[in-house]
């Protein structure tokens, strides 16, 4: 899977096994012990957040598709006029980094860091359970510099929001570091259903979720019947999903990448990947 960790051994890959497929590695060479299966579902994230930037899955390199995720988003917003007046653009560290450099290229407004993770600390903050423990290690990971915040207009692009926790307070630091406008873009679509696999995504209830949490806020149990509609920015429930957000996270714009968009970026066959955290389908 992580293409990478051989490659600085001096190895090349030389076969990808397919779903459920076991072989045996011997010095003759590689044995079969059970073919792949016919259907495979790779998670998206591998690609878009939790993937190592030098990996390659399935062909598809993991910080190739993160810019051209980036450049796709930032082509739509200009396409539908919704792309904000701002100084920079910026990625939330690391994962974001690359889908806001292909953001910023593809809008020609300036790429930036206005602030650093400081890199001793947890690897990845979204793997404690514990919520607290991961809003620490996420609030000691950044590290300003007050230069490219003070009366800046940011445009701060994440991997994606799940529970909107860690969002805020980086939001809220930018604010007390002087930022005067934090526009923010997820890469990826609003999270409506828990993660059944993976611990990414994976929560005690669905209202945990930033997205679920404040469509039942919006229209109660009725909206639970609305959810394709208020993952669509373009609807009026999605507008209003938007707003929202945008009010109890102090953003002063907000936008979600598109499904179809999203799939494009990674570039591999639709049916192939597994998006039931955004549709709930398998």
């Amino acid at each position: 899977m992580e293409s990478f960790a051989c490659l600085k051994l001096g190895y090349q890959p030389c076969y990808n096994l397919g779903p459920g497929e076991i072989v045996k590695i011997t010095a003759d060479g590689i044995e079969q012990l059970q073919p792949p299966g016919d259907k495979m579902k790779i998670c998206a994230f591998l690609w878009s957040y939790y993937g190592y930037p030098n990996s390659n899955y399935e062909g598809t390199n993991v910080e190739v598709m993160r810019c051209r995720n980036g450049e796709s988003m930032a082509r739509r917003e200009a396409e539908m006029s919704t792309m904000p007046d701002v100084d920079y653009v910026a990625g939330v560290p690391d994962s974001g980094v690359p889908h806001a450099i292909g953001y910023a290229n593809a809008s020609h407004k300036p790429f930036a860091r206005p602030f650093i993770k400081y890199t001793p600390t947890w690897a990845r903050s979204f793997t404690p359970s514990n919520q607290e423990m991961r809003s620490l290690i996420a609030e000691m990971k950044q590290i300003p510099v007050p230069e490219l915040i003070e009366d800046k207009k940011l445009l701060l692009v994440d991997d994606s929001i799940v529970r909107g926790t860690q969002i805020r307070e980086t939001v809220d630091f930018l604010y007390k570091s002087g930022a005067k406008e934090v526009h923010m873009r997820s890469a990826c679509p609003p999270i409506m259903y828990p993660c059944k696999y993976l611990n990414f995504s994976r929560s005690n209830s669905e209202m945990e979720l930033l997205s679920r949490k404040i469509i039942r806020k919006l229209e109660g149990e009725e909206g639970d019947k609305h959810l394709d509609e208020y993952a669509d920015g373009t609807t009026e429930r999605g507008k209003c999903m938007l707003r929202t957000i945008c009010e109890e996270m102090g953003f002063d714009s907000l936008g979600y990448q598109n499904l179809d968009a999203l799939l494009e970026a990674i570039g591999i066959d639709k049916d192939q990947i597994c998006t039931y955290c955004w549709t709930g389908r398998e």
